[in-house]
């Protein structure tokens, strides 16, 4: 622990002054948390990990090793971030071209996952409990309980709360098979049945 804080942080870290961080959070070797960030309670930081100035992390979002989380991403809890996955957050960037005032908006929602090395295109939000497959490149906006897969990202399915691929019957209904949680296909969007 930090001296005086109630957050870990591996002495190897950096945490500028002015970033928030949450109770319980853990930030591993080498990742660098920047001034005007806020990161919720309970997240885990992986190693090699940036969070820029302006991103929010909700509760309990675990960021796993060489992701970098640049400004303009908002996070809600419970979102899992796989290792080297990318965000962007300039649509046309050019190296002599000074865009800080241009950043676009990503919000990946409640209980999203990413898998390692998938790709977000900014300003395309990730919709709660969608599943980004591994190496996939998002250009368009991930509905609620999507599974989407390769590059371009293309919608192939949908996926409960606990990760698990649903099979939808001829009445639009599905089952977890690990929850029993029970869903609805109807009209082209999944909800969870109460």
């Amino acid at each position: 622990m930090k001296e005086g804080k109630e957050y870990y942080a591996h002495e190897t870290a950096v945490i500028d002054e002015g970033a928030i961080i949450g109770k319980g959070t853990k930030i591993w070797h080498f990742s660098h948390i920047m001034t005007g960030c806020e990161i919720g309670e309970n997240c885990n930081i992986g190693q090699n990990v940036v969070v820029s100035p302006g991103v929010k992390l909700g509760r309990n979002v675990k960021v796993q090793n060489n992701v970098s989380i640049y400004t303009g991403v908002i996070c809600e809890d419970d979102v899992f971030l796989g290792p080297s996955m990318v965000f962007t957050n300039v649509v046309n960037p050019r190296s002599n071209v000074n865009r800080r005032g241009q950043y676009v908006q990503t919000i990946v929602k409640r209980g999203a996952s990413i898998g390692a090395n998938a790709t977000i295109v900014c300003g395309h939000d990730i919709g709660e409990f969608a599943f980004i497959g591994a190496g996939a490149v998002v250009t368009k906006e991930v509905p609620p309980y999507a599974l989407v897969v390769g590059n371009p990202a293309k919608h192939v399915g949908w996926m409960s709360e606990f990760g698990h691929r649903l099979h939808f019957d001829a009445d639009g209904l599905a089952q977890c098979p690990e929850s029993g949680e029970k869903y609805r296909l109807e009209n082209g969007r999944v909800s969870k049945i109460a």
